[in-house]
This record gives structure tokens, C-alpha cells and sequence, in this order.
């Protein structure tokens, strides 16, 4: 081989690196947070995390401009993707409530490489996120005061025409933050109690405005007179939706929390799905009665909901409004910052990122320097970005995320189950009862489907996830540019419609016919893999919308990412000081690296060694 250019042996070593897995030993820094939130604590969270500028800038917005009154159906769909997403969410973290997050369960099953990217994603989803909520309460405060900050940045600083900037610098967005980052420093059950209370403050003020909202509505609003129900059609409220999706991304705070949760296996699904459905449905009446109050044409964009009150004459209720989305976005913005630090501190104690961000402070319990580190970048954020840039840097990060936490649940779903936890014959109730493993072929099946029999364990349903995302991609793409970028002729649109959605939908059921992982113990997604393949197909969709320029700055901040990984990460990674010479961990020793993935008080005795832990009682 020439001089200079890697051997075989050297890149199989550093592919070896790329995809060893973690241990699942316990970090000296997780051993500070003590479970102490209960499943309404929880579910407050979520609301506290999904309840703020959506509901009080975001609608108007998206009626006025995107959507009209459909902004409703709007809400409804992005509020379905994302409890396909959050399904998905409970499925990869119930398993290791000691952890909790997608990242974790990432590296103990993919690899390093995809782990640090699912948590850099996660990163950039919550620093980005915050500032976008600032970036909203800074605008919403101007509003209110007949916009003076703005007409005084535009006079002394002038107005900026640069991609990705705003026009003026956010002095109050960036104060805002800091503020919040000193608020999110206090002790973790402090923070817990404020926002319980929040939070219960917003769904009584919520309701108020639905009692008194359906009082003032006129049905005259919704007439084609005034323009109708859909006015900017179809189109306008598939992009509402992909708009409206923004108002749900504070749920995965939830999953986030399953470490300090009492009863994460319990506590986690229906914490998800009922601070979903109440949030859904605040967003859907509220909209509703929002477009019934006044003409969604005279809205304004920047305080909708309390302005449509001041307009019917009830200017109290506009006040009490002006108040609650104060704290409300606040809680929001201080749930981001309580969630941020501590995704950094986890993969700071894996070794993955700076080591200086794995210190809990002993007092607080709070990660003090990834609170104050953060709190600084993302106030700079605020200062500097633009709104609209933003949330589409935001909706991006989320949904891949999402589509990757649907992805890690079907290959769950269809891996070996470790041999450890093997159940004895007596306790076998609600598992399926069965000669195949996971990953082969029905036996009822095997007669009809012969030419998928020969493949070995999970071969097969590798081939049908990778053609199931390649068509959904392409289904999605001939849905959103087919009319438009791509100036398809008819035939050639319900050709590709027809191939794309045929090819889905059989790779669907090569999926279904492999035989699953059945389990009891903790908390599965119900129809798997169409629950799953429905969430890929709809985040698929929905990120589609998102505008050129958002995806080169998001390929920038990934490329920020990498260079941290191979600049720092792979090198100070606790699994490669953990290596042996010719022992990697590879994807095939999942069993070994998650025996916490199954039950582990009926697994038969043997000998403990250095990679396992006792179970946690």
C-alpha cells in the first residue's frame, strides 16, 4: 500500500470507534439527582414546556398570515405528529429511567458517532428554542407598549438586511434570557414548584378565555364574506402545520426528566399523552374562538389574543391575558434552560464534550456552568438572529431528531432480546409465545413469504426500514414540491404518488411480518411500525417546508459538531479509556451493553462482570 494512505486494519479500528457502545454504568454525576417529581408534576412540566408563545404570538400569526381560521386544523395536525413523536420517545427512555434521553439510549445501541449527534441535535434544539422564545416575549412586550424599543433601535442603530440577522439588535430579548438563567440556577425541586404553578395557572386562565371567547364569537367571521374558513386553502394550512409544530416541541422536557421522576415507567407515557391532549385541545378552542371574535384579516400578529379582547370592549381581560403569556413564555423559556444544561452535563460525563460541563453543583443540583455557558450563547442568539430563522433552525432540529427517535424504535422492536433476561416458564404472561425471535419471520407467514426466510434475524427488516424512509422521503417530496420546484406534467405527479405511497406501504408490511420484542414490564408504542412509520412520514413532511437558507445554517452548526466529536470527543470518550486492545464493543453486543433494557430480577444467576451493574431495586 502506498505511503501515507490509512491500511484496512486502521480504518476498520476507527469505524470501530465510530459505533462502539456504552456501558451503562452509573456517572458519579447522576448520583446528586434524586427522583422527586410525581406523574402531575410531570405532566405540568410538559404543559409549562408547550404552553407559551405558541399560544399567545404563534396563532395569531399563523391565522393572519398562513392559515386563517383552519390555523385550528393547523394545530390539530401538528399536535398528532407530535404525540406519534412522543409515543416513541416514552418506548427508547422508559428502559433506562436511571438516564433518561434519546442520547443515552442512542449510544447504547447505535454507537458514539450517532449518539453524539442525536445529543448535539438535542443541543441545538433547546439553545435555539430559548431564543426564539425571548425573541417572541421581546416582541409581544413591545407590542403591548406601542413597540418604543423597536423605534428606538431603528433610530440609533439602524435596520440590518443581512440573511439570518435580525434588523435591529434585541437588547430586551438578551436581558430576558440572563434573567431566566439566574431563575433556572435555584434548586431543581424550586424550579419544579414554580413550574407546577405556572403551569396550573395557564390551563384556569386558558379555559377563561374559551368560557368567555365562545360568548363574544360571531359564526359571521367564518363566512365567505369575510374571506371563509380556508381562506389560503390546503396548501395554507399544510405550511400552518409546519408552523403550528413549534407549539408542541417543549414536550420531549418530559422525557428529559425521567431521571428525577418517582415512577418514570408509569409516569412518562401518560405524562406525555395527557399534556398533549390538554395543550392540543387548549390550542384548537382557542384558535377557534380567536378567528370567531374578530375577522382573522385585522389580527394582529404580535399580541393577537389579547388585542382581539381589548377590541370587543373587554379590556380587563386583555390585561389579565398580557400577564399570563408573560409568565407563561417565561416558564417556557426557563424550562429550556433547565433542560439544556443537563443534556450537555450527561454527554460532558461520557467524555463526548467538555469535561468542565459535567460539574453538578452539590447545594443547587443544577449543572451551575453549562446554566451559565449557555445561558450567555443563547442570549447572544436572541440578540443577533432573526425570529423567522429561528424557529425554522428550531423545527428542523426537533423533527430530525423525532424521525430519528421513530427510526431507533422499530430497530428496537425487531433486535434479539439479551439472553439474560430470558423469562422462566412461570412468569411468560403478555409475552409472545413463539419459536421465532425477534427479527425472523412469522411462522404463520413462513409458507407464503418463502423469498424473506432465508434472510438471517433482522437482515430483512434493515432492507425494509431503509426502503421505508427513501419512500417516505420521496413520498413527502412529490406531495410538497411536486406542483411547484419540481413542475411534474399530471401523469408523471400520479406516477410517482402511486410508486412512492405502493412502495411505503410494502415495505410496511415486510416490517409486520417479522416477529417483535413482546414485553410487560415497561411501557411499549402501541402498532408498531405503523405508529412509527406514521411519524417518520409526517416529520418528513413537515420539515420539508422548512426554507433553504434554514437548512445551510443548521449544516453549519452540525459541521460545528463534528469538528467538536473528532476534535475532542473521540479522543477523551470514557469508552475508548475504557478499550482493551482488540476489544471494541460493536452493534452485535447490544445484549451485553443494555441488560437494563429487560427484567432483570427473573434473569437466571451468573457471574457479574466489570461491564454490569446490580439492579436498581
Amino acid at each position: 500500500m502506498a505511503q501515507g494512505l490509512p491500511s484496512t486494519t486502521s480504518l476498520e479500528h476507527f469505524s470501530q470507534k465510530l459505533n462502539r457502545l456504552k456501558t451503562l454504568e452509573e456517572p458519579t454525576t447522576e448520583k446528586s439527582l434524586q427522583p422527586h417529581l410525581t406523574t402531575l408534576e410531570l405532566t405540568l412540566l410538559g404543559v409549562g414546556g408547550m404552553v407559551g408563545s405558541g399560544f399567545y404570538v404563534l396563532m395569531g400569526t399563523v391565522a393572519k398570515e398562513v392559515a386563517g381560521p383552519a390555523v385550528l386544523i393547523s394545530f390539530g395536525v401538528a399536535a398528532v405528529a407530535s404525540l406519534l413523536a412522543a409515543l416513541c420517545y416514552a418506548e427508547i427512555v422508559v428502559p433506562m429511567p436511571h438516564k433518561g434521553s434519546a442520547y443515552l439510549f442512542t449510544y447504547a445501541s447505535m454507537g458514539e458517532l450517532w449518539a453524539f449527534l442525536m445529543g448535539w441535535n438535542m443541543l441545538l434544539k433547546h439553545l435555539i428554542g430559548g431564543a426564539a422564545v425571548a425573541r417572541i416575549f421581546s416582541s409581544y412586550l413591545d407590542a403591548i407598549f406601542s413597540r418604543p424599543i423597536r423605534s428606538f433601535a431603528e433610530a440609533h442603530v439602524g435596520i440590518w438586511q443581512v440573511p439570518f440577522l435580525a434588523q435591529y439588535p434585541d437588547f430586551l430579548a438578551a436581558g430576558i434570557i440572563l434573567l431566566a438563567s439566574a431563575s433556572a440556577s435555584c434548586r431543581a425541586r424550586v424550579y419544579s414548584w414554580l413550574n407546577t404553578s405556572f403551569s396550573a395557572i395557564s390551563l384556569i386562565v386558558m379555559l377563561f378565555i374559551i368560557i368567555l371567547g365562545s360568548v363574544l364569537a360571531h359564526p359571521h367571521n367564518w363566512s365567505t364574506e369575510v374571506g371563509g374558513f380556508a381562506p389560503f386553502g390546503f396548501s395554507g394550512i399544510m405550511a400552518g402545520t409546519a408552523t403550528c409544530f413549534y407549539a408542541f416541541v417543549g414536550f420531549d422536557i418530559i422525557a428529559a426528566s425521567s431521571r428525577e421522576t418517582q415512577n418514570p415507567k408509569r409516569a412518562v407515557p401518560m405524562a406525555s399523552a395527557i399534556s398533549l391532549g390538554l395543550v392540543a385541545v387548549a390550542y384548537i378552542l382557542v384558535s377557534a374562538v380567536l378567528t370567531l371574535m374578530v375577522p382573522w384579516h385585522s389580527l394582529d400578529p404580535d399580541w393577537a389574543l389579547a388585542e382581539a379582547f381589548y377590541k370587543r370592549g373587554y379590556s380587563w381581560v386583555g390585561f389579565v391575558v398580557v400577564v399570563e403569556s408573560i409568565s407563561a413564555m417565561n416558564s417556557v423559556l426557563i424550562s429550556n434552560l433547565f433542560f439544556l444544561p443537563r443534556v450537555v452535563r450527561i454527554m460532558a460525563a461520557d467524555g463526548l464534550f467538555f469535561q468542565v460541563f459535567a460539574h453538578v453543583h452539590p447545594q443547587t443540583q443544577v449543572p451551575i456552568v453549562g446554566m451559565l455557558v449557555f445561558g450567555v450563547l443563547m442570549a447572544f442568539l436572541a440578540l443577533l438572529l432573526d425570529l423567522e430563522t429561528l424557529v425554522q433552525f428550531l423545527s428542523i432540529s426537533a423533527l430530525l431528531t423525532y424521525i430519528f427517535v421513530a427510526i431507533s424504535v422499530i430497530m428496537l422492536r425487531f433486535q434479539k432480546a439479551p439472553p439474560s433476561s430470558s423469562l422462566d416458564p412461570g412468569s411468560r404472561e403478555g409475552t409472545e409465545q413463539t419459536s421465532a425471535e425477534p427479527g425472523q419471520l412469522r411462522p404463520a407467514l413462513r409458507p407464503y413469504l418463502r423469498f424473506l426466510g432465508g434472510y438471517r434475524p433482522g437482515a430483512a427488516v434493515a432492507w425494509a426500514l431503509g426502503v421505508l424512509v427513501g419512500s417516505a422521503i420521496t413520498l413527502d417530496c412529490v406531495l410538497v414540491f411536486g406542483d411547484s420546484a419540481l413542475h411534474l406534467p399530471p401523469w408523471g405527479y400520479t406516477l410517482l404518488l402511486l410508486l412512492s405511497s405502493t412502495t411505503f406501504l410494502l415495505s410496511l408490511l415486510v416490517l409486520g411480518a417479522h416477529q417483535q420484542q413482546r414485553r410487560q414490564d415497561t411501557f411499549q408504542v402501541p402498532m408498531v411500525p405503523l405508529t412509527p412509520a406514521l411519524s417518520i412520514l409526517l416529520n418528513i413532511f413537515l420539515i420539508l417546508h422548512q426554507s433553504y437558507l434554514a437548512w445551510l445554517g443548521f449544516f453549519i452548526c452540525l459541521l460545528i459538531g463534528l469538528v467538536v466529536y473528532f476534535g475532542y470527543g473521540i479522543r477523551h470518550s470514557k469508552e475508548n479509556q475504557r478499550e482493551q486492545p482488540g476489544l471494541t464493543a460493536t452493534r452485535g453486543s447490544l445484549e451485553e451493553m443494555v441488560p437494563a433494557l429487560q427484567p432483570t430480577s427473573q434473569a437466571p444467576a451468573r457471574e457479574p462482570s466489570h461491564r454490569e451493574q446490580p439492579a436498581s431495586p
